[in-house]
């Protein structure tokens, strides 16, 4: 009994050296070798989303436990089934499904600290600093080095090129006049771009963790949605300045949710936001009057991560990311007109309509 015991331990010992999957890891110590990166490194995101219990409400723990063990599809979350044993997915379940002690605040005093101001209005032409179409150029956003590059479109040479704030998520927008463009990161960062000077110049940390943003269609204000806290902040296109902060809550219970996708419905003078955690779709008008920027309130069926609009912006189509049914919605009327099949999962993201 003493060999066996004794060879078995041996054995046991040889595993946990030569075999990670099987080592027993502090489990802050797993999160932070394989998920900070992306996740951050005190789970309130990063190029993924935060990894709290107020972010997971959609997320059962054994779909989490699927997750972390198989990958996500069509995103860039890797499977870590090979690489992680039962017992450390396990543990990084329980991890991020328990409450950090405190919740950072953001508000306008924590984005008041993060402004940057990098040029003065005064200081930049009012023109061009080269020669190109204006109407035929693009924004490569390059997602693995943090950069952008402004590329001619009819010579499909770059014009320039800069560093931008980390993991860019959402799409740049740009200005009605098409001078500015506004870009938004996955950690809250919304810098406004100056396309005839080639410059960034003013930055402002509008949340935690960020969805994407959107331009009303008179160019004056900036809506960004946040994963984190669960609110919609409304800035000042000019500075960058907080304008209004939104809580998005359920007005009954007063439950939070996330944000899932802000646009911006230009002939409606409104921006429309669908949310992550409630079945609903609110519409805010931009437009001043005594209405602006009220909440109207839309339910819907089901959830909505993302939309696109009808060229006359009556209808909202869009699609949950459990898939197999789009929605469209009858904005006039606020109520839910059609189901759409939609096998499998759809891809998630804006649509573009044309003749």
């Amino acid at each position: 009994m003493r060999a066996r015991i004794l060879f078995f331990g041996v054995l046991f010992g040889l595993t946990l050296v030569a075999g990670e999957a099987a080592a027993q890891l502090p489990v802050e110590t797993t999160y932070k070798k394989h998920c900070a990166g992306c996740h951050g490194v005190k789970r309130l995101g990063g190029m993924g989303t935060a990894l709290l219990p107020e972010n997971l409400g959609r997320l059962k723990r054994k779909g989490a436990a699927a997750a972390i063990a198989n990958g996500l599809p069509l995103t860039q979350m890797p499977a870590f089934g090979k690489v992680l044993s039962k017992e450390d997915i396990d543990g990084l379940v329980e991890y991020i499904y328990t409450p950090l002690a405190e919740v950072p605040a953001w508000g306008k005093a924590e984005m008041d600290a993060t402004r940057v101001v990098h040029y003065a209005p005064e200081s930049l032409s009012n023109e061009p600093v080269f020669k190109a179409d204006m109407l035929n150029l693009f924004l490569v956003v390059e997602l693995g080095d943090h950069s952008v590059t402004v590329l001619d479109g009819d010579r499909m040479e770059p014009i320039h090129r800069f560093r931008s704030r980390y993991a860019l998520h959402g799409g740049p927008k740009y200005s009605p006049d098409g001078r500015y463009v506004y870009f938004a990161s996955r950690d809250g960062w919304i810098s406004k771009f100056d396309m005839y000077n080639l410059k960034v110049v003013v930055e402002v940390r509008a949340g935690i963790n960020t969805r994407n943003l959107a331009i009303s269609g008179d160019g004056r204000y900036v809506m960004v949605g946040n994963y984190l806290p669960h609110n919609v902040m409304i800035l000042d296109a000019t500075d960058l300045s907080l304008v209004k902060s939104i809580p998005v809550a359920d007005a009954k219970s007063g439950k939070t949710s996330r944000v899932s996708a802000v646009y911006q419905a230009e002939p409606r003078g409104s921006f429309i936001v669908a949310l992550r955690d409630r079945k609903e779709v609110w519409e805010i008008p931009y437009s001043e009057g005594e209405g602006q920027f009220a909440v109207r309130r839309i339910e819907i069926a089901d959830y909505m991560d993302d939309f696109m609009f009808d060229p006359d912006y009556r209808y909202l189509i869009g699609a949950s990311r459990s898939g197999g049914k789009g929605r469209v919605i009858h904005l006039d009327d606020g109520v839910e007109v059609s189901e759409i099949d939609l096998p499998g999962m759809p891809h998630l993201g804006s649509g573009v309509v044309w003749d």
